[in-house]
C-alpha cells in the first residue's frame, strides 16, 4: 500500500530541500575560502589513490562538502517522490521538484569540470550561479506547495507595481552575476596553499564598483517601490513586507560588502557575504512573486475536479 502524503507534510519536505540547497552554497564557498578547492584533485574519486581521503585539512574540507552533496541529492529526490505520493497529486509540483534533480545533477557535472580545469573562474562562476537558479526553483516549489490545490494565480497588485517588483528581482540577479566576477578576479581562488590558478583579467576595484552599482540600483528601486505603494492600500498590503525585508537584508549585505572590501576581504566576512547574498536573492524573488496570488474562489470543491486540475 502506497503511503499518501498530506499537502502540509509535503511542504515540510520542500522546505527541507530549500534549507539543504542553501546550506551547500555556504559550505561550497568555505571550500574555496579555505583554499581547499583542489583538496581533492580528481572526481568522483578524491584522488588517484582513494575515493575518500581526509588525510589533509584541505582534502577533508572538500570531501565533507562532496559528501554533503549526497544529502542535498537525497532531499531533492524526496521532494520528487513526495510530489508523486502527495494527495492530491499536482503536476506543477512534480515538474518543479524534477527541476531540482536536474539542477543538482548539473551541479555535480559542473563541479567535476571545475576540478578538472584547476578552478577555471568561469566554471566556478557558473557553479555559484547555478546554485542561485536552484534556490529560485526550490523557493518557487515551496511557495507553490503552500497554495490551495487547483487554484490559479492572478495579478493582485497594479501592473506598474508588478513591473517595478520584477525589475528589483532582475537588478538583484545582475548584482549576483557582477559579484561572481569580483570573486573571479579576487584573492580567494580556492587553490591549495595559494597555488596560482587562472583568474579574470580585471582589476578588482573596477569589478567591485560595477557590482556595487548593481546593488545600489536594486536598493534604490526597492526604496522607490516602497514610496509608491504608500498611497495604494491594496499594493501596500501585498508588497510592503517583502520590500522591507529586501531593503533590510540588502543594506546589511552592502555594509558587509564595503567592510570586507576595505579590510582586505577576510574569510569570515566573505562567508557571511555569500550567505547573505543567498538571502537577498530569495527576498528579491519574494517581491516579484508577491505580485501574484491565488484566488480562493477558484479552488475546486469536488475531488474529481482536483484530480482533473492536478
Amino acid at each position: 500500500m502506497v503511503t499518501r502524503l498530506t499537502p502540509r507534510r509535503y511542504r515540510i519536505a520542500t522546505f527541507a530541500a530549500l534549507v539543504f540547497l542553501g546550506t551547500i552554497v555556504v559550505s561550497g564557498a568555505l571550500v574555496r575560502l579555505t583554499g581547499s578547492g583542489l583538496g581533492c584533485t580528481d572526481w568522483p574519486n578524491c584522488n588517484d589513490a582513494k575515493f575518500v581521503d581526509v588525510s589533509s585539512k584541505h582534502a577533508a574540507i572538500e570531501q565533507i562538502n562532496r559528501l554533503f552533496t549526497g544529502a542535498v541529492g537525497a532531499s531533492v529526490i524526496l521532494a520528487v517522490l513526495g510530489s508523486i505520493v502527495r494527495a492530491p497529486r499536482r503536476r506543477d509540483l512534480t515538474w518543479l521538484s524534477l527541476g531540482l534533480v536536474v539542477g543538482v545533477f548539473g551541479q555535480a557535472v559542473l563541479g567535476a569540470f571545475v576540478v578538472w580545469s584547476d578552478l577555471n573562474p568561469i566554471l566556478v562562476q557558473g557553479h555559484f550561479l547555478l546554485s542561485m537558479a536552484l534556490m529560485a526553483n526550490a523557493w518557487i516549489l515551496h511557495r507553490r506547495a503552500g497554495e490551495p490545490d487547483g487554484a490559479r494565480s492572478q495579478l493582485v497588485v497594479g501592473a506598474g507595481t508588478s513591473r517595478l517588483g520584477w525589475a528589483i528581482t532582475v537588478a538583484t540577479g545582475i548584482a549576483l552575476i557582477a559579484g561572481t566576477v569580483v570573486t573571479g578576479a579576487g584573492p580567494h581562488s580556492g587553490s591549495v596553499d595559494g597555488e596560482p590558478v587562472e583568474r579574470f583579467g580585471l582589476a578588482i576595484p573596477t569589478a567591485a564598483r560595477i557590482h556595487s552599482l548593481a546593488v545600489w540600483v536594486a536598493l534604490v528601486l526597492a526604496f522607490v517601490l516602497l514610496v509608491l505603494i504608500r498611497n495604494r492600500p491594496g499594493d501596500r498590503r501585498r508588497m510592503e513586507l517583502p520590500v522591507t525585508i529586501f531593503l533590510g537584508l540588502g543594506v546589511l549585505q552592502a555594509a558587509v560588502g564595503y567592510i570586507q572590501y576595505f579590510s582586505d576581504v577576510p574569510v569570515p566576512l566573505v562567508a557571511v557575504h555569500i550567505g547573505l547574498a543567498t538571502g537577498v536573492w530569495l527576498a528579491a524573488l519574494h517581491i516579484g512573486l508577491s505580485s501574484r496570488s491565488v484566488d480562493a474562489s477558484q479552488v475546486p470543491t469536488k475531488a474529481s475536479e482536483l484530480v482533473r486540475v492536478g
